[in-house]
């Protein structure tokens, strides 16, 4: 947190360094939330690259009131949902459907699992399907999803409690622990 302080006062002070290690220090986090919010490898680098590109611009003006981490993943979140949107009428679970796996039999039933758990991800209201997202991809706590949302703490539990139990309903026997 501190070293994101001073990243951020570097950023304002117009450190191009500054912003590429916050773009270094984050990017893995980043491409997560977007490509379990999106799935297309090329849509969610542009989402990526659209979020950093406004960040970029807010050098000189920008302040932290949260966790870096959180505000920027909040940003892709946002970002990816309107893109989500836009491209709505196309059935990207469709596109995931993985290939077949030459190496072992463990590998496609892990692709299969994965594609169970997305596809019933893909069911859930927005909000839960965030909060999931957010929490668990993005690993971000609950405080900080309320805080960059503008929800209370408990808005944002209860949202990510009630997609787990719809989770659990849809997956019903199908998933193993």
């Amino acid at each position: 947190m501190l070293e994101d302080r001073l990243l951020v006062q570097r950023f304002n002070a117009g450190d191009t360094q500054a912003l590429r290690r916050i773009y270094e220090k984050y990017k893995d986090d980043l491409f997560a939330v977007a490509g379990a919010l999106l799935g297309d490898a090329t849509v969610v680098e542009d989402v990526v690259h659209d979020v950093v590109v406004a960040f970029a611009s807010q050098a000189g003006r920008f302040e932290l009131k949260g966790s870096l981490k959180g505000y920027l993943a909040i940003c892709v979140a946002n970002r990816a949902r309107n893109v989500g949107r836009r491209n709505r009428p196309r059935d990207w679970h469709e596109e995931l459907k993985p290939g077949p796996q030459p190496d072992t039999a463990q590998l496609l039933l892990d692709a299969e699992l994965h594609q169970m758990v997305r596809s019933a991800l893909a069911h859930l209201p927005a909000e839960q399907h965030d909060a999931i997202i957010l929490h668990v991809i993005g690993s971000l706590r609950f405080r900080e999803i309320a805080r960059q949302t503008g929800e209370s703490v408990n808005t944002v539990k209860s949202r990510y409690r009630y997609g787990i139990a719809r989770l659990r309903s849809q997956l019903n026997g199908q998933v193993e622990r």
